[in-house]
């Protein structure tokens, strides 16, 4: 960081990167494709720790790799194509977005702890500060919103 006391720069032992952290890949559909986006997110946050210094607590990476492998596995049950996932952080929000290939927008349904399956974009809901979904040209982008932090 710089400090400018009195118009001063003085170094303060580290500078924070300006631009956000960006990392993207694709799948698929290849199995195994869900625990790599999971080492891929993991591997991300491990490079923020790094490269902006963040503090992310336990349960902040957790629900980030959960809020990963369920918008993932979403794409791949319900799309037929090739779908990429893109993160997006800095010490304090990571966002998560999945394009598919599908138009079809997701839907969330009503809370049933009795309902066997389908809970993915409820899990979601719980775990971001954000979600959205949108048509794009390659068919959807679906995006969460995960603020980090300590525990």
């Amino acid at each position: 960081m710089i400090e400018h006391p009195d118009e001063a720069a003085i170094r303060t032992g580290f500078d924070v990167p300006v631009e956000p952290l960006r990392r993207t890949t694709h799948y698929t559909g290849e199995p195994g494709c869900i625990a790599d986006a999971r080492s891929f997110a993991a591997h991300f946050l491990d490079q923020l720790r790094t490269e902006w210094c963040a503090v992310i607590g336990r349960r902040s990476g957790e629900a980030l790799l959960l809020v990963v492998s369920e918008l993932i596995t979403n794409a791949d049950r319900h799309s037929d194509g090739p779908y990429i996932l893109e993160l997006e952080g800095t010490d304090a929000a990571v966002s998560v977005c999945v394009y598919d290939s599908s138009v079809a927008l997701p839907l969330r349904y009503p809370r049933d702890p009795e309902r066997i399956g389908r809970h993915g974009l409820e899990i979601v809901h719980a775990l971001a500060d954000e979600v959205s979904a949108e048509r794009v040209p390659v068919g959807k982008r679906v995006r969460a919103l995960v603020h980090l932090g300590r525990d």
